[in-house]
């Protein structure tokens, strides 16, 4: 008789393992939470009022100005961002991915108990308006500088060079607008500033495959120089003819700009508030839902995938650096013909390297990046508005509040983020 073997026993199932659970934005959140209601609440000035302004003189329905109980005010805020921590902390421990109103909620709870005490007491009332106006207005050039790093490094380049193309931007718009006496030239000629800047990156990255990092790192330093030698030498000496551009008018939108805040802040604009609405939006459109887009996408995530099925790896990315370096060097017009102000040395101030932060917060889409820009846009303005009406945070510290921002959104608010797979590699066919 053969002998019957006996079935092997069947395997036992293996559970799934479940990532650990993280606990550190949870914790931030109930930390920053408790401080407030602490420092601005509990400690806050007691039986003062806070005044905010919200009409502007033009609007068609004036909302007089208000004022709200300091102390009362600031705890209750406090304790709304105590309990969106709370919220984001039960979601967490369940593994379900929290609301993406806890954060915006949060952050705006914590800023409003700020500006409650901030003006505490002051004889002056604090404009909320033209506070976010303002946002808008200083975020510009960092959603401009911001979309021109998402084309760049879309398509598989880094572009560190946007700090140079914004001031190049700067430059020639001053330059052209002083010598045309029409600011709308210089607006023209900003973009092929910057795009002269990438066609340097563009040979030196793409062409002969030099290390993008330093490549942009260079051109920033040719461009300071460059600038300034310009600046002593030309501009300096005879202002009035190369170094005096008109300012761009604001060209209300009829009806639109005399609605209560909404109008004055996005439909009481320059050209270059409205451009950035138009190129926001299409962007948004061409990367996302278009054959371009797709094809863009494809030479900066897998290029030798992207190859096999015909599309021109190195020609997408110099048309993508140089569609940036245009973009941006739009973006520099504002420090110059959207301001009314003479060009001067190195005004971009490390504007070109916040543009890099917003586009790394806002994950490499332009909605993103533009939320992000006016994040940093609104920590710019309130700033000066503080500054302005005075408060009992130092000046060097109210001056540092737009490079803070930067630092704790990409480090720790944001979380991990992916960038493009080939970003900083040359390809080789």
């Amino acid at each position: 008789m053969s002998a019957v073997t006996a079935p092997a026993p069947a395997a036992a199932p293996t559970s799934a393992v479940l990532p650990p659970i993280s606990l550190k934005a949870s914790i931030a959140y109930g930390v920053g939470a408790l401080a407030g209601l602490v420092l601005l609440g509990l400690v806050g000035p007691n039986g003062r009022t806070s005044g905010f302004a919200v009409s502007t003189r033009t609007d068609a329905l004036q909302i007089p100005v208000f004022h709200v109980p300091s102390k009362i005010s600031a705890a209750l805020l406090c304790l709304v961002a105590l309990a969106l921590a709370y919220l984001h902390y039960r979601a967490t421990v369940s593994r379900r991915r929290p609301s993406p109103w806890i954060a915006p909620g949060y952050g705006v709870s914590m800023v409003l108990a700020f500006l409650i005490w901030a003006v505490a007491g002051k004889d002056t009332v604090l404009p909320l308006t033209g506070l976010l106006a303002g946002s808008l207005f200083l975020a510009l050039p960092l959603v401009f500088g911001a979309l021109s790093g998402l084309l760049c490094e879309r398509s598989g380049v880094i572009n560190i060079a946007i700090e140079g193309q914004l001031l190049f931007g700067a430059f020639l718009a001053a330059v052209v607008a002083t010598l045309t006496k029409n600011a709308y030239f210089g607006l023209v000629a900003a973009p092929v500033a910057g795009v002269l800047v990438a066609s340097l990156l563009v040979l030196f990255a793409v062409k002969y495959h030099v290390d993008q990092i330093i490549v942009g790192v260079v051109l920033n330093v040719l461009v300071i120089g460059l600038t300034s030698y310009l600046f002593s030498t030309v501009l300096k000496l005879n202002a009035s003819t190369w170094n005096s551009p008109p300012g761009l008018p604001v060209l209300p939108i009829p009806v639109l700009s005399e609605i209560p805040v909404i109008g004055p802040v996005l439909f009481r604009q320059t050209a270059l508030v409205y451009l950035m609405y138009v190129v926001v939006a299409v962007l948004q459109v061409m990367v996302f839902r278009s054959r371009w887009g797709l094809r863009l996408r494809s030479v900066g995530e897998h290029p030798k995938a992207a190859d096999t099925v015909g599309i021109k790896v190195n020609r997408t990315r110099v048309r993508a650096v140089l569609l940036g370096g245009a973009v941006a060097g739009l973006g520099g017009a504002f420090y110059t013909v959207g301001n009314s102000l003479a060009f001067g040395k190195e005004m971009t101030n490390g504007g070109g390297y916040i543009a890099l932060a917003a586009m790394i917060l806002g994950r490499w889409r332009p909605k993103g990046a533009l939320a992000a820009a006016l994040l940093f846009g609104f920590a710019n303005s309130l700033q000066q508005q503080l500054n302005i009406i005075g408060t009992a945070v130092p000046s060097q510290i109210m001056l540092m509040t737009p490079y803070l921002v930067t630092i704790f959104a990409v480090a720790g608010i944001v979380g991990k983020v992916r960038a493009p797979a080939s970003e900083g590699i040359p390809y080789v066919k």
